[in-house]
């Protein structure tokens, strides 16, 4: 029987890039879905679709920067279109735990008529690490609103997995999973568990989410990115539904989800957490 072929698109970000490592490590047929690779993919070029999903069979969709920005509704239906005509079987979306506009695309990828997971994930771990905490972590300031918030941070190496699982077995479609770690924090407990590894004083200062729009209004952020960290703050993480611990990740990958504490242990062993920061755009 031939092998399927894989089109991991987001292939060198997050999730994507650890998808792409397991494939490859199991002799899959991977296309990497990225501006950068030799058949170039970039949501904002719509010509680019049609050529990255000739020939392939399942596709892993993640959107940058996020499901709930406008215009993701959209892309993510012409790819949708494109990849049934291009004769694709199986779509698996990585989606927001919590974020009612990324369900609109998730209905496209449902209603496609193709087989497909939707993996809702809550916040990663890997955002103090990788993404917009980084440098105030090392800064030694975290400054954000929601302080008292309890957060079920998820691995983004356990989110990779379930992917992974959902893309090679069949037993997997038409699933919705979420996926939560397997304990609670606020960020002045997480900020206390960072000093707590790294032996540095990692000091958290509450303020309201209308001070924290105004500071990002002073930085040279992209209009979209202060958008849609407002939205990630006002709706998401507000939201009932992403406190809740959910057991998705150990039931498809029969192990118990990677521990925030753990993440934080190893990060801080890195040594990330002590030095200079050079984030990409």
């Amino acid at each position: 029987m031939k092998k399927p072929n894989y089109l991991i698109i987001g292939g060198t970000g997050k999730t994507g890039r650890k998808v792409v490592n397991s494939l490859e490590l199991l002799n899959q047929n991977v296309r990497v879905g990225s501006r950068s690779a030799s058949i170039p993919f970039d949501w904002n070029q719509s010509a680019t679709y049609g050529p990255v999903l000739e020939g392939m069979d399942r596709v892993y969709i993640t959107y940058q920067p996020d499901l709930a920005v406008p215009g993701a509704f959209d892309a993510v239906s012409e790819l949708v279109s494109i990849a049934k005509s291009k004769g694709v079987s199986k779509l698996v979306l990585l989606s927001g735990k919590g974020e009612v506009e990324a369900e609109r695309c998730e209905q496209v990828i449902m209603e496609s008529g193709l087989d497909y997971t939707i993996v809702r994930a809550n916040w990663f771990s890997q955002n103090f690490s990788e993404n917009f905490l980084l440098e105030p972590v090392v800064q030694g300031v975290v400054a954000l609103p929601m302080a008292e918030m309890k957060v079920p941070y998820v691995d983004t190496d356990d989110i990779a997995d379930v992917v992974v699982e959902c893309l090679l077995h069949e037993e997997h479609n038409k699933k919705i999973y979420q996926l939560t770690g397997n304990e609670r924090f606020t960020f002045p407990e997480v900020c206390e568990l960072i000093s707590s590894a790294t032996g540095r004083e990692i000091k958290f200062i509450p303020v309201t989410l209308e001070e924290y729009v105004q500071v990002m209004k002073t930085m040279d952020l992209p209009e979209i990115y202060a958008w849609l960290i407002e939205y990630l703050f006002s709706h998401v993480l507000t939201n009932p539904d992403n406190e809740i611990i959910t057991q998705d990740i150990e039931m498809v990958l029969k192990r118990p989800a990677k521990s925030f504490r753990n993440y934080v242990k190893l990060t801080a062993a890195s040594g990330v957490w002590n030095q200079a920061v050079h984030l990409e755009n």
